[in-house]
Order: structure tokens, then sequence, then C-alpha cells
């Protein structure tokens, strides 16, 4: 029987599979799920892979093992890898590609993590779940509790929450707290909510939501045939970017990818402590107080998984930079006028820190170089409506047209 286990990213103590934990309570630090690669036969699983759809449960063999019939899938994962002609040829790329994870079922790439949280909660028998979000966790977390037919809590910051995030919490039935505060504030209430009141956590700290989300890093060497030399991935809480790193690190790890790639994360200028802790060198970050972007879905002050990210863009050989609103919205609107994808402002700060890392000579214009976009458009009209150019007035004749148009 496989060997699975909780692990502490600090002091390595390990935990059965089974406890609830969210982090270790000899040193504080978070848990990780631990797959003994090892024990595994890569011609076995290239062939299990193959025979099953692209998705998340495609590679369920290096996921938490489900004791019910079947996991909580709406068929999660499996999102297009655009290959973006025109806006590589604008900054003389050779082969760039968008990993469109907005096209999940509920809009973003939460999904797949949530997948496995909720099988895994209703493995453990739990009552009720909650999650602090700024908007894509909460409305994942409500359709897949829905499903499952377990009770949902969500906590919003007051005023900071897209309204197309919070219509989906609200149609898939979770019940909605507005937390006077902003996310880390609503971040520690929620943990509070698990000590206290026996609420199972399903926010980044739980060690099974990065493992759903690890698939994406399968998915695009299955759709590329390898690793590329670069990814390009927003930051908010952090654990998509050690996500990732996992996943590409297991797939070398059992030969089924030659390399794994650099992976360069993004902030917000607003809302930027990883990168802050970049530029300065250091190894621990300064949490900002008041995070202000209008990507929302980033602004984050103090990343609940800063040291997983930090380990894992380090241990890459990347890095992490900020970029200016002005600049997400630049490249949120040249993707949706040159590639035809309408991405979130969030997923659109990994193509405005890819202009950064060509303007500076660290990423190569000869690389294959993935860009990550975190969430669709929809997820926010209010936000894209106010940066684009209002509709014109005219009345009902060619006339009024015609001197309209020019």
């Amino acid at each position: 029987m496989r060997s699975d286990a909780l692990r502490c990213i600090g002091c390595r103590r390990e935990f059965p599979e089974d406890e609830i934990l969210y982090a270790c309570p000899s040193c504080g630090n978070l848990l990780e799920f631990i797959v003994p690669i090892s024990d595994l036969d890569a011609d076995k699983l290239r062939a299990s892979f193959d025979s099953r759809p692209l998705g998340v449960w495609r590679y369920k063999e290096l996921l938490p093992g489900f004791k019910g019939k079947s996991p909580i899938s709406i068929d999660e994962g499996g999102t297009p890898l655009h290959r973006c002609v025109k806006l590589g040829n604008e900054l003389g790329l050779r082969s760039l590609y968008i990993k469109f994870d907005g096209m999940n079922p509920t809009g973003s790439f939460k999904d797949r993590g949530m997948t496995v949280g909720i099988t895994k909660a209703r493995d453990l028998k739990v009552k009720a779940v909650v999650c602090a979000s700024t908007g894509n966790t909460s409305a994942s977390l409500a359709a897949y509790a829905g499903i499952a037919g377990i009770k949902c809590i969500v906590m919003i910051p007051s005023g900071a929450i897209a309204l197309g995030k919070l219509s989906q919490a609200m149609m898939h039935g979770a019940t909605v707290f507005e937390v006077k505060g902003n996310f880390d504030d609503a971040l520690e209430l929620v943990m509070s909510s698990s000590r206290e009141l026996g609420l199972y956590v399903l926010n980044s700290v739980n060690p099974f939501r990065p493992e759903g989300q690890k698939t994406a890093a399968y998915e695009i060497v299955d759709q590329l045939g390898e690793a590329p030399d670069s990814l390009i991935i927003p930051v908010g809480n952090g654990g998509n970017n050690a996500a990732y790193w996992k996943g590409f690190s297991e797939f070398k790890e059992l030969g089924l990818a030659k390399k794994a790639p650099r992976i360069y994360g993004i902030q917000a200028e607003g809302a930027a402590p990883v990168a802050e802790a970049f530029r300065r060198g250091a190894d621990k970050i300064r949490p900002v107080k008041k995070p202000e972007t209008i990507a929302t879905a980033i602004r984050i002050g103090n990343p609940a998984n800063w040291l997983k990210t930090i380990r894992a863009i380090r241990g890459s050989g990347g890095d992490c930079i900020s970029v200016t609103d002005d600049e997400i919205v630049a490249s949120q609107k040249a993707i949706a006028k040159n590639e035809g994808l309408f991405v979130e402002p969030a997923a659109a700060a990994s193509f405005a820190g890819l202009i950064r890392l060509v303007e500076s000579g660290d990423v190569g214009k000869d690389e294959r170089i993935v860009c990550v976009a975190t969430g669709h458009g929809l997820k926010d009209p209010d936000g894209a409506i106010r940066v684009s150019s209002k509709p014109i007035k005219i009345d009902a004749s060619i006339k009024s047209l015609r001197a309209k148009m020019g």
C-alpha cells in the first residue's frame, strides 16, 4: 500500500494523511502532501495517463487517494494552452503560450484544487467548510461544496470583491459573511473558526488544495511535449506558484519531463511583499498592511504560502517582480484584442511581468514561454467596463452613424 503522508515544510515532521492539520504543531510551518515518487512506475503511469482525457483526475495516481466511489468533480482541468502568435511577434518571441485556466468550470484555477480539497473533506466526513476569499476561492468552494452536500461558509473582505465572483458564491448557496477588514483579516478569522468551531478550512493553507493545482504543470508538459523554459505566473497567496513547481519537479523526477522551468512570480506593486523580499534578497517577507491594486485576486498583503513560494521560485532559478496597475490593464487589453482571450486583471499580471522580463533580458526571446492566466475576465466585468472606452450614443440613422464613425 502506498505510504502517503503530510510533511512539515520546516522541520520535516510527518503526520498521517487523514489528520486534520494546516500547520505543524512543532514549528508552525505549513504542511505539504507527499507522494512516494520513488515507489511509482513511470511507464505504467504514462500509459494510465494517456488512457484518460486531459483534466485533473487524469493524474489520479499522483493525487491524494479518495475513499468514495468517485471524486467530487465537474470536469475541471484540461484547459487550453493557447499559442500567442500576435503577442509573441510583437515581443520578438519565438514561442509564447498562455495557459488559460479561466476556462475551468467556475472560471478560475481554483477548481483544480477544490475538486481534491472537497473530495478529501467528504472522506473526512466534515460537516462544514470555510474559506476567506477575494472572490475566486469562494466561487469555487461554494460550487464544489454544493455538489458534495456540505455546508459552505465564505468570508469576504468588505468592499473588496468583484461582483462577478460574489454572485457565483451566492448563487451556489454559500453563506457569505462580509468581514470589516482586508483579506488577511478574513483569513485570520477563518483560521480561528477552524479552531473554535471545527470548520474545515479550504484556503491554500490546506495541504490538499495545491495537489489539484499542480496538475496544470502536468498538463502543460503533456500539451507541449516537454516543460517550457520559463513559466510566468501571478502571485497572490502564493500556493499556485509552489503547486506548479511541485508538479514540474515530480514529472522530472519520474522521467516524464526532461527539465523543470524557471518560475517567475508577478505581483501588483500595491500588494508585493514577495517581490519586495526578492529585491532585498531576504528569506522572509514584510507584510503589506493595506494592499491596493486593481487586480483584486492578488490583493493580498500577507500571503500564507510566502515560504513555499519563495522556495519554489528560488529553487527553479527564477525571480519575483512587481508591475503597476497601468501595466496590468494594458496587458489585459492586449491579450483580449490580439489573442481573443478575456482574462481578469490578476491573470493579465503574468503577461505584464513577461514584458518587463524580456526587456531586462531575464527571459530570452528564443525560449519556450508559458504565461499562466488564472481567471476569466467575466469574473470582474465592472472593472473591465471602467477601463474601457464607453459606448457611443447615436440616433437610429445612417447619417448619425456616419458622423460618429468619422
